[in-house]
């Protein structure tokens, strides 16, 4: 018993140092314990950690603690994906070397992940700029290669004119660049590939295999990776060509009142030839929007090329357009255009007065209903289609198809809306991509003993574009093949291709190859992967390619990378704006009533929607600051309270001064006892072990908002219990269930109370299977339907005993008022209704 203040700065850093020097997290491959990976997304070092990091790796580390506590041994690893833009443009604008940036980042982070008191294994921290990392995954990309699965072609590419380089697909996002803003422009560049679409079957049929990831994600992929089936066939054009379309639905084929070519089909480029109206066009289609997501928000626009299309069965003459919303990477790179069922042909047909025919309605009765200023793309049957009508849309399909195959004019085909991985990046703070230009013998890898090709440092960034391609030295060299001069791959590769594979080199990191699949095996997939839903397509599809990729070539025996996937919701926070508009943080903000006003000159400032904590909008909290007032235990806490885990937590100071006041809460609670209590307690020891099931459960589920609430409760029941042998066994309890949570202040009570060790390295409390049996049951009582009263009886109480309980009742009596009881109604356990 201790009369003594619990101190958190003093605890924390005791404890922190208890733990390393232990050795308490460090993974050990060759234990017999089965084996849990839990990970959560490593970060950016862009400088500091946030809130939002704070709550993502607590999640992680108290699944990491409990399933230690549960006899697991943990591999839950943090590292660093250091490559990037951001690193690059730094050295910009502060005229320092990217890499310098980098690890003085790394060190400030790693040192405030610390501070926090993660249950994280140090030993196997690496960056994914360090040259003994990405050398191996360029021994990587060399093996896919070698397996056919990269390829180099020229091709048209999104290219981002603030950061010099090529863009994924995936990161053009509203036709702007996902990093710089800046309006995305169409290029042709020779580029490097990776064959993702070989894997588009299965990478599709594989999320039916996920069961334990949220069914969002899944959608979200399904409709990225857009397998559709549908009809290509050939219109005849006016000048004697042909143009093929597809498309997926063919039951509309009637209701066609246009062609639509995209600004880079090869018929665009004929008819721009001898137009330079039609060039210009094209050229402006080529500065829009370059994305199926862009151009559904674009103005639909188009150039009349004065060419008709036939149509394969009224024979009728439709108008063939150059359009911005047509991509030649999708489909044939031309449409049939149906406005009627389609809204972007519908948007483009209302623009330049084209027919929009109805050829699908509810019923046949409203063939000729009028739409009501929109495409509507829905099921229905058949209208106005000649030998289609009344049919339903699937066998209006088949039938369309049926008959376009046997006139030999087109097939039934399948496509999908995932395109090849363009890994290129036109700049030098990323994996240089390990292959050599020889005039003579082409392009060859370079060989296996001289990787890694590392990065110069000495490099200028006082030039746009890619300090490599203008290195004086290092881009020259012999051909491996022949001996005669050469020259490097300048372009490097895309920085998620570095973390679409770094969750195996946790796992296993030998020093003379990438991983070793045997050791690998004993660790993946990872129990439990944790990361915001803002990377469901981009770093979660390229994981689950490599790993299909790499076991298709016999580098691993599992073609999944992630078990379970938990996308955890944003810490939010409002905002502030001062009078010019400028935003505000909240450090330099004051409350005065219900007013709010600047620190600084006490001028009114406007208080703004509570949104997701960034820099740009200057509502972040400093991790750091609140660490320093409050302690990292009261941090965790509130960042498992109330909100689920899923949904936003809105960060709020009175919310974090309340997990402030039930860690000091807790610590007088299990050091403030009466060892020598004795005797029982049945109802606090049920109350106990039932805490100790259902926060288990709670965490294996991930609801630790439930876990928190559970452990309220049972400090509630504590604090009002009377000294017993029960009662201190509920104080070790509470310790024990709050160590993962809490894990400071549970070693601090533990070693005051003279616990065994570190509780960091203690078992879960066991469970009395006895105590979780409910003995006694609430009762509802009515009268004529409506509740007069409740009873506790024992569980499984006869009909008899329950009706003579209810008519015992003074409110039932009161109730029935000398009333002639007719029947009583008894559902056992549950229920007794009298009715009168």
């Amino acid at each position: 018993m201790t009369d003594r203040r619990f101190n958190p700065a003093a605890a924390d850093a005791k404890w922190q140092a208890a733990w390393e020097e232990a050795g308490c997290f460090v993974a050990d491959s060759a234990s017999e314990k089965p084996k849990s990976y839990v990970l959560e997304m490593f970060p950016y070092p862009s400088g500091r950690i946030h809130i939002g990091h704070v709550r993502n790796y607590t999640m992680g580390d108290v699944l990491a603690r409990y399933k230690k506590m549960r006899g697991h041994e943990v591999l839950h690893p943090m590292g660093w994906d250091a490559f990037g833009m951001p690193a690059e443009n730094a050295a910009m604008e502060k005229g320092v070397h990217p890499g310098g940036w980098t690890h003085d980042n790394i060190a400030h982070m790693k040192a405030q992940l610390k501070r926090i008191g993660f249950a994280l294994d140090w030993t196997r921290e690496f960056a994914t700029c360090d040259a003994s990392y990405y050398g191996h995954e360029q021994a990587l990309f060399i093996a896919l290669y070698e397996a056919g699965l990269v390829y180099r072609k020229q091709a048209e590419v999104n290219w981002d004119p603030v950061d010099m380089t090529v863009l994924a697909n995936e990161q053009v996002i509203d036709g702007k660049g996902w990093r710089s803003g800046a309006e995305v422009e169409k290029r042709k560049l020779n580029q490097w590939f990776l064959k993702i679409t070989d894997f588009a079957e299965e990478l599709l049929d594989g999320l039916d295999s996920l069961d334990g990831w949220p069914d969002k994600v899944k959608l979200m992929q399904a409709n990225w990776i857009g397998k559709s089936k549908g009809l290509q066939f050939a219109f005849d054009l006016s000048d004697g060509d042909k143009v093929e379309v597809y498309s997926t639905r063919p039951d509309t084929i009637f209701g066609a009142s246009f062609v639509a070519v995209a600004a880079d089909h090869p018929i665009a480029s004929r008819v721009a030839e001898g137009d330079d109206a039609a060039q210009a066009f094209i050229e402006k289609c080529k500065a829009g929007g370059t994305t199926a997501a862009a151009l559904e928000t674009a103005e639909k626009l188009g150039f009349d090329t004065k060419l008709t299309a036939r149509h394969p069965f009224t024979g009728e003459a439709l108008p063939v357009y150059i359009a911005n919303f047509v991509l030649m990477d999708y489909g044939t790179g031309a449409v049939m255009g149906v406005p009627g069922h389609d809204q972007r042909d519908f948007e483009f047909a209302t623009k330049y007065d084209l027919p929009i025919p109805r050829v699908v309605a509810p019923n046949a009765d409203d063939a000729d209903k009028p739409f009501a200023g929109e495409a509507e793309p829905g099921e229905g049957v058949i209208v106005n289609s000649q030998f289609l009508d009344g049919l339903d849309v699937e066998a209006a399909k088949r039938e369309v198809i049926a008959r376009i195959e046997a006139a030999g004019a087109g097939e039934g085909k399948t496509v999908w809306r995932l395109r090849d991985w363009g890994v290129s990046r036109q700049r030098y703070w990323g994996t240089p991509i390990p292959f050599i230009h020889c005039d003579t013998c082409g392009v060859v890898p370079v060989p296996e003993e001289q990787l890694p090709v590392e990065l110069p440092e000495d490099v200028e960034f006082d030039t746009p574009g890619n300090p490599l391609d203008r290195h004086p030295t290092w881009k020259h060299v012999d051909c491996p093949g022949c001996g005669g001069k050469a020259v490097r791959e300048t372009d490097t590769l895309d920085t998620f291709v570095n973390s679409s594979w770094y969750f195996l080199r946790f796992a296993s990191q030998p020093a003379d190859k990438p991983f070793d699949r045997d050791e690998v095996a004993k660790w993946l997939p990872v129990e439990q992967y944790i990361g915001g839903i803002e990377h469901a397509i981009l770093h979660l599809l390229y994981a689950r390619f490599w790993t299909r990729a790499l076991e298709r070539i016999g580098m691993l025996d599992f073609a999944e990378p992630f078990a379970s996937l938990f996308t955890q919701g944003m810490v939010t926070h409002e905002t502030y704006q001062a009078g010019d508009g400028s935003w505000l943080s909240p450090g330099e903000v004051k409350k005065d009533g219900a007013d709010y006003m600047r620190i600084e000159d006490g001028s009114p400032v406007t208080v703004g929607r509570v949104v997701k904590m960034s820099k740009s909008k200057k509502n972040v909290i400093d991790p750091d600051a609140i660490i320093t007032q409050y302690g990292a235990d009261a941090v965790r806490w509130f960042m498992l309270s109330d909100s689920p885990p899923e949904r936003d937590l809105p960060w709020s100071e009175a919310g974090i001064e309340g997990c402030s006041r039930f860690v000091h809460r807790l610590w007088r609670l299990t050091t403030q006892r009466d060892a020598a209590a004795s005797g029982e307690d049945l109802d606090l020891a049920r109350k106990t072990h039932r805490t100790i099931a259902a926060v288990a459960e709670d965490i294996e589920a991930l609801s630790f908002n439930k876990a928190v609430a559970r452990i309220y409760e049972l400090t509630g029941a504590v604090e009002k219990a009377q000294p017993s042998a029960s009662r201190e066994e509920a104080i070790e309890t509470l310790l024990l269930l709050a160590s993962p949570m809490m894990p400071h202040l549970a070693e601090e009570a533990w070693a005051e109370a003279g616990g065994e060790g570190l509780i960091a390295n203690a078992a879960w409390p066991a469970v009395d299977p006895a105590l979780l049996v409910e003995d006694e049951v609430t009762i509802a009582v009515q009268v004529k339907g409506k509740l007069r009263d409740t009873l506790t009886a024992a569980k499984g109480s006869s009909k008899e005993e329950l009706e003579a309980l209810a008519l015992a009742s003074d409110k039932v009596q009161r109730s029935l008022d000398g009333a002639a009881i007719r029947k009583v109604i008894v559902v056992p356990d549950r229920l007794v209704n009298i009715v009168t």
